[in-house]
């Protein structure tokens, strides 16, 4: 059964779902030359919110930048799509793809004249590793696929193509018995999960990974480390060994599809007597009434729908004829 939503925001109009459609002959599907990303809309009492929204889109731009896929579409109109979308199907808590990609004119590497194409698709996806993962933590393998280096791709793009590094990991993993795969990079030292930032708990500190360990900048990563701060958590950004983690007190990891999500067991050593410590949980807890709207003093990252109704950049609303 299908979880996703009826309509979909595809080049400036919402259309039925089943009607967004490309040309098998596009690039991307034959390359990979495409940039996304994931963004999460989330119950609140004040309605659907999306969870830093402005941070999702810019970095959207960011990758299309680094790939030279020039969208043909304002900020504002995306980030209205995206607002439009979850008002059209009425979504409470969904997950939100923008996706930006070279269709076809040639199937040529370089992509010369292909246009543009621009969707927006939204649908339900609870806890990215179940509900279960978030309270009882999950089994992780190190894989043996390494992450890529910056040097052969720009690790802090979020690009379709870039993405088989991962879906070899994790089915390696998955092959294996284990919920999620683990990378190390090319240095030999952690990178991250497959769709995942990672952070490491020892004596009451956090410890988290640096841009030059072939991660990407995650969005989710940033907003644990700024709740960290504000909660007097010390915070070390440094290269990570697998020593560390093998002597960690407690490890997560951070998504927007996986929230924050306890790592109970790496290749069979069992972390923190199997289950969530307390700083994972202090913070899971944190993130969890954060994008749901129960602390006031972070909804500024929340973008409510009823930005909707006031957002003057936007232009008229096209709706699909059905």
């Amino acid at each position: 059964m299908s979880n996703h939503c009826d309509l979909t925001w595809f080049n400036g109009e919402i259309m039925p779902f089943n009607k967004a459609t490309t040309n098998v002959m596009s690039h991307a599907l034959h390359y990979g030359s495409g940039v996304f990303e994931g963004i999460k809309c989330y119950k609140t009492h004040s309605g659907p919110a999306l969870f830093k929204l402005d941070s999702h889109i810019n970095r959207l731009y960011a990758s299309a930048e680094v790939y030279k896929i020039d969208i043909p579409y304002s900020f504002e109109e995306i980030k209205q799509g995206c607002l439009d979308l979850v008002q059209h199907n009425n979504i409470d808590n969904g997950y939100i793809r923008p996706i930006a990609f070279y269709s076809y004119d040639s199937l040529a590497i370089h992509p010369k004249e292909c246009p543009i194409t621009v969707s927006i698709a939204a649908f339900y996806w609870g806890a990215y590793l179940g509900q279960d993962a978030l309270k009882n933590g999950i089994s992780v393998t190190i894989s043996p696929w390494k992450k890529f280096h910056s040097s052969s791709f720009p690790t802090t793009a979020k690009a379709c193509g870039q993405y088989l590094n991962s879906l070899l990991a994790v089915r390696d993993a998955k092959d294996k018995g284990y919920d999620e795969a683990l990378l190390l990079n090319q240095e030999g030292t952690i990178a991250e999960g497959a769709g995942q930032n990672i952070f490491l708990v020892k004596d009451g500190e956090l410890f988290t990974n640096t841009e030059d360990s072939s991660i990407l900048m995650g969005i989710t990563r940033d907003t644990i480390i700024q709740l960290a701060k504000n909660n007097d958590i010390n915070v070390n950004i440094c290269r990570l060994s697998l020593e560390q983690l093998f002597n960690a007190d407690e490890a997560f990891f951070t998504g927007t599809a996986s929230e924050v999500t306890p790592i109970s067991i790496v290749d069979g050593l069992i972390i923190n007597n199997g289950k969530p410590g307390p700083l994972t949980k202090k913070l899971q807890r944190l993130y969890l009434d954060i994008v749901h709207g129960k602390i006031k003093i972070y909804n500024n990252w929340l973008t409510y729908t009823s930005y909707n109704n006031h957002c003057s950049k936007s232009k008229e609303l096209k709706i699909y004829d059905i």
